[in-house]
């Protein structure tokens, strides 16, 4: 008996879904998102402050977009692959000027982890953001206090920090958050 067919939606799919429901799509796979936590909020909210304003005061060409804001990390043109990160930060403005969201990967991108995102933060998401040429990727785990730090520029792996601790911000040499602070 042949195993049944597994389903791909694309990002039609995503755009046509009912105000109030989100989704995200990982090469053709549908992850419906739920709402999130307060803390989950708070740290977002706190998190787009501090780079937002960091940015503002460099007088950079970076943008903060937190969620929900549509990402197409393989471009738009590719219809399987459609996320929502928590936070998106996007230095060339030719990537959000369509007016539907980013266009390619962003520079930057912070996703606050919960019980029901993990293994998708953690494994597909990381594996997406990669391959599309994110240049940073961090994941905030309020459960753990801690926030693991990829640099996909140079491929130095990963390193794992405290809430406690002054993070540094690798597109951004000098520039380091300390999230005990921001709570």
């Amino acid at each position: 008996m042949p195993l049944p067919k597994e389903t791909l939606y694309t990002a039609d799919y995503i755009e046509a879904l009912p105000d109030g429901e989100r989704a995200e799509l990982i090469d053709g796979r549908l992850y419906m998102m739920s709402a999130p936590t307060p803390m989950h909020q708070l740290l977002i909210a706190e998190l787009s402050r501090t780079i937002g304003n960091y940015i503002h005061e460099k007088g950079g060409p970076c943008r903060v977009f937190p969620s929900p804001f549509a990402v197409y990390p393989g471009g738009m043109t590719d219809i399987y692959n459609y996320v929502e990160p928590d936070i998106s930060i996007i230095c060339d403005p030719e990537k959000w000027a369509n007016g539907r969201g980013c266009d390619g990967a962003p520079d930057w991108i912070i996703e606050v982890a919960s019980p029901s995102t993990r293994s998708r933060d953690y494994l597909y998401k990381l594996a997406k953001y990669r391959e599309t040429g994110v240049r940073e990727y961090w994941i905030v785990n309020p459960d753990s206090r801690t926030v693991v730090v990829f640099d996909f520029e140079n491929e130095e792996g990963s390193n794992t920090w405290h809430f406690t601790d002054d993070i540094p911000v690798n597109i951004y040499p000098g520039f380091s958050i300390n999230i005990d602070s921001l709570l």
